[in-house]
């Protein structure tokens, strides 16, 4: 094949672009002003700072004062659950999540129940769907707030985020109270066409390095006249929801890469459909005892996650990184913890097959040649690996 590795986890993070970079240098190196300096360079960065904010809420559907900046997806996710149910506590105490949503989530609801708050996790079918309606019977007078992903981070399952929600309107104006509705769309914002405003959520999340931009910036979109109580207080930056001075190079670089990414995002994607496809069909043909996670269709276009009978996830790992691939089992922010996926045991994976993910997520710059080589060596690894006693599952 080739001496450099290939990269197949696009889903935890993402290549930085020369161009972004090259859009960020002048922010760390000569126009580093604080943006809220009168002098000259804290006006050339607040300049800029504005600039990315309305090219962010140009590309996404949003007002610039809906723009709340934040470190990146986890801030983005603890300040809406956190945020907005204790701006809502007047209203009652109950939240409404999944099984599948990212640990952001499902571990701000479970720290809430601390504090008084009632939390309802929802099922998902087998392809990681939730029913829009099976939301709606779970609300009741003291629901405040539900959050749910727009797609999933490990098996790639889109949901129908504008039905639930236009679905929760309704029931809202039922109770007589508003009932704030949030979606994770990490994975998806540079990827699918997320419009603020048409998908009728309240807040949503979202995180630059996903697609190409810097890590440790992101953000938490608020529609206008959200109730929100901020969780980092002190300068008043971000209007009061999130102080801090402001990451300028971080913010230039996040718009410049939604820019970019939003360029030729249609002709990328049926790139990546063609090549996520033919991963899954070549797999599940060559490979037995695999079995694909997620639903087959309704998924995101770069995403391909597998669990294998009698083998377990990471001698696939560390035999695809010695091949030259980059790949993970799920969850990059969990990577390092030993335990069966979540996410596959609510779809109904076993925990041996919860244990034995693979999951591939490509990028633009992947090629056929590089699907190839991958098909090439991970029948020959596991056919390998199911031989050796040592490595099968007990």
């Amino acid at each position: 094949m080739k001496n450099e590795q290939i990269y197949l986890d696009h889903a935890a993070t993402t290549p930085l672009r020369k161009e972004v970079l090259d859009s960020m240098m002048p922010f760390l190196v000569n126009d580093f002003g604080n943006p809220s300096a009168l002098y000259q360079q804290g006006q050339i960065a607040r300049k800029a700072v504005d600039e990315s904010r309305e090219l962010i809420g140009e590309i996404l559907g949003a007002r610039v004062g809906e723009i709340v900046i934040t470190s990146g997806g986890t801030e983005s996710d603890n300040a809406a659950i956190k945020g907005s149910a204790l701006a809502m506590r007047k209203y009652g105490n109950h939240i409404i999540t999944s099984q599948i949503e990212h640990e952001a989530v499902l571990n701000s609801c479970e720290q809430l129940i601390d504090f008084g708050f009632d939390i309802t996790f929802l099922p998902v079918d087998s392809d990681g769907l939730i029913n829009p309606d099976d939301v709606i019977k779970e609300i009741r007078s003291e629901t405040i707030l539900i959050s749910l992903m727009m797609a999933n981070n490990e098996i790639g399952t889109i949901q129908p985020i504008k039905d639930i929600s236009q679905k929760i309107k309704l029931e809202s104006e039922k109770i007589g109270h508003p009932i704030l509705f949030h979606t994770d769309a990490v994975q998806c914002v540079g990827s699918l066409d997320v419009n603020f405003k048409d998908l009728e959520v309240d807040l949503l999340s979202l995180s630059a390095h996903k697609f190409q931009g810097p890590r440790g910036v992101g953000a938490l979109l608020i529609k206008r006249n959200t109730p929100f109580l901020p969780l980092l207080t002190g300068g008043g930056q971000e209007r009061d929801r999130r102080s801090g001075t402001e990451n300028v190079a971080g913010i230039v670089g996040m718009a410049k890469a939604l820019q970019l990414s939003n360029l030729n995002k249609d002709l990328v994607n049926e790139k990546l459909i063609v090549l996520r496809d033919k991963i899954i069909e070549e797999v599940l043909k060559s490979v037995k005892g695999s079995f694909l996670n997620g639903h087959p269709t309704q998924r995101l276009p770069n995403n391909v996650n597998f669990s294998f009978d009698s083998v377990e996830g990471e001698p696939i790992l560390l035999g695809l990184d010695f091949a030259g691939i980059s790949a993970s089992s799920g969850s990059a922010c969990s990577a390092s913890v030993n335990k069966p996926s979540h996410v596959l045991l609510a779809i109904g994976r076993n925990n041996e097959l919860a244990q034995s993910a693979l999951r591939i997520t490509l990028g633009p710059t992947n090629t056929e040649e590089e699907v190839e080589y991958f098909l090439k060596i991970l029948p020959e690894l596991i056919t390998k690996l199911k031989s050796m006693p040592s490595l099968q599952k007990s």
